[in-house]
């Protein structure tokens, strides 16, 4: 029960417990981060004009990026089970 709670996820994008608490702390800093910069440039517009945009953006390649990291790890993996 408790695996399937804390590891399952984490594993099935390629990270230890440890590994994804880290990935995640560092991603929701950044979310935070931008969130206030949104807010602060919604009442002063010439502020962050484009570092929500930005963080968006790269926090989902980031993502995009791990999760293919992870896709070619496991295929990896099997092709070494195989050979």
């Amino acid at each position: 029960m408790i695996d399937r709670l804390f590891l399952d996820h984490p594993r099935s994008v390629g990270e230890t417990y440890l590994g994804h608490m880290g990935s995640a702390g560092r991603f929701g800093s950044r979310m935070i981060l931008a969130g206030v910069a949104c807010m602060l440039h919604g009442l002063f517009p010439f502020l962050f004009v484009k570092t929500g945009s930005n963080t968006v953006r790269t926090l989902h390649d980031n993502m995009v990026v791990n999760r293919r990291r992870a896709a070619i790890a496991a295929e990896l993996s099997e092709l070494g089970a195989y050979i």
